[in-house]
């Protein structure tokens, strides 16, 4: 299946094929997702599949909107598709822009919406194992150290998350 994201082409918002966006590194629109819980993140590692970062930690699930779908019910989309929660409410943390070599020839140019949803302890979470190999709940000192001692791990989006917007992404949240 062709998956058309909105991108920039030229100066002019236009759906193009998901894959043809990151080979030519064009800028296009994101959307991240971070599901806290007490204090903790909660963490996908991606599945060996993917076309891009295989294996490498990210945030709780980050994608791509559709043509012409909201941030938001993009995010509330790929809750569901990536790790199977639902009746979450992703409320909007952020908007950034960053650029960073995905490997393989890769480029990820993104615009991206950041969202933050608040998950309680009867959190159901099934994972679809095209997406992702493994979850796990982190404090953000953890993270952080990880992130530092093991950068190879994760995905240049998180560390770039966790570096240059952590302040913005989890202000008055009980990660920090």
């Amino acid at each position: 299946m062709t998956v058309m994201i909105p991108a920039w082409v030229d100066g002019v918002l236009q759906p193009v094929e998901k894959l043809a966006a990151h080979q030519q590194g064009l800028r296009h629109k994101a959307v991240s997702v971070f599901v806290l819980r007490e204090g903790h993140i909660l963490m996908q590692q991606r599945a060996l599949g993917k076309y891009h970062t295989p294996g490498q930690w990210a945030n709780t699930c980050c994608t791509h909107p559709l043509w012409d779908e909201a941030a938001e019910t993009c995010a509330v989309r790929r809750l569901n598709d990536e790790l199977g929660i639902t009746g979450l409410t992703p409320e909007y943390r952020h908007h950034l822009e960053y650029r960073a070599d995905v490997g393989e020839g890769l480029i990820e140019h993104e615009v991206v919406d950041v969202f933050v949803a608040e998950a309680g302890d009867d959190l159901t979470i099934t994972q679809n194992p095209d997406e992702v190999m493994a979850i796990r709940w982190m404090d953000f000192a953890t993270l952080e150290a990880e992130i530092l001692a093991q950068p190879e791990q994760f995905t240049p989006w998180l560390k770039i998350y966790i570096k240059d917007h952590a302040e913005t992404i989890f202000a008055s949240r009980s990660t920090r």
